[in-house]
């Protein structure tokens, strides 16, 4: 018999801006160690006892039914309690998403270099998500898969959450053809087309994957030259697997580094925020699948371009001075 997962309950409280409010669930052992949901929450979160307690006063957290907790309300075992966190002050990405394709079940997001999917660490507010949700009115809106925040291109977000694991499982079970377009260094000695496979592992924490000689492949890349501008190359990289930095790692184990890339070969200082001058070289450029809930054949194209690349063609066609 298959089992059911547990149903997430439905936040009492609205979005903001098109965040989620956070959810804390509570153990269902714990009351015996908390007597009240306030002494929990002040030993959980990071946020100090001042701040809790400032919060619980404002009528800030909630339970399910959207009563406020107060500084005496009892521990919930199992229970669940939300809120909205205080979101630090964010860079603008200044860069637009473009949209490819909209219909009732699905949003196909054209997005832009430096721009999250959705919110992790200290990109919230400023992400690919949040915004699609406020600018199309769709608050129920959820990613089907993710691209790294110096991506630029494709990524697909489902409007209804009862759908959104259908689309999921297209990217789990690689029945998607997916398309990218990078811009590195040419190097005539390289013969191409070639595929490269490996094993891939990040560790959480470290800002660079790494590939484990020896290992077990679990990444899979076809690369390919699809154009030659001078020193520049323009590559179609065709992922077969989803590993983090997949892409990027592959490039640089061929010695084709992506341009623009912080960390391959070598993890760089950070970018300073709000500097948006040299983006990683990287486009999503297709997506090709058959829609899990109405059956149609789809194949989507960013219209966005790598700058690198464009911005070298145009100069090299330009007449020589006389």
């Amino acid at each position: 018999m298959t089992r059911r997962r547990p149903r997430t309950p439905t936040s009492p409280l609205p979005q903001r801006n098109g965040i989620d409010p956070a959810r804390v669930r509570l153990p269902v052992d714990g009351a015996a160690t908390w007597p009240t949901l306030r002494d929990h929450l002040v030993q959980r979160l990071s946020a100090g006892d001042g701040v809790i307690d400032a919060m619980i006063a404002e009528g800030r957290i909630v339970r399910a039914d959207g009563s406020a907790v107060t500084a005496t309300t009892a521990y919930d075992p199992g229970g669940h309690v939300w809120f909205h966190r205080d979101l630090a002050p964010e860079t603008p990405v200044p860069f637009t998403i473009g949209i490819v394709y909209r219909d009732e079940h699905i949003v196909i997001a054209d997005k832009p270099h430096f721009l999250a999917t959705t919110p992790r660490g200290s990109h919230v507010a400023e992400t690919a998500l949040a915004r699609l949700r406020r600018d199309l009115g769709i608050p129920t809106l959820g990613p089907a898969h993710r691209l790294d925040r110096l991506t630029a291109g494709l990524v697909l977000f489902v409007v209804q959450p009862q759908e959104r694991g259908k689309y999921q499982t297209l990217f789990r079970d690689q029945l998607v053809a997916k398309e990218y377009e990078a811009v590195a260094a040419y190097d005539p000695a390289l013969e191409l087309p070639v595929t490269l496979r490996s094993r891939i592992e990040k560790e959480p924490g470290v800002f660079a994957a790494q590939e484990i000689p020896g290992g077990e492949p679990n990444a899979e890349t076809d690369v390919h030259l699809s154009g030659r501008e001078g020193p520049l190359g323009l590559y179609r990289l065709t992922p077969h697997t989803g590993r983090t930095h997949q892409l990027r790692v592959h490039m640089n184990r061929l010695g084709l580094p992506i341009l623009g890339d912080p960390l391959y070969p070598v993890v760089t200082d950070p970018v300073t925020p709000g500097d948006f001058r040299r983006p990683l070289q990287l486009l999503a450029r297709s997506l090709e699948f058959r829609d899990p809930v109405t059956g149609r054949e789809h194949r989507f194209v960013s219209a966005r371009t790598l700058r690198s690349w464009t911005s070298y063609a145009s100069w090299a066609a330009e007449p020589a001075d006389q």
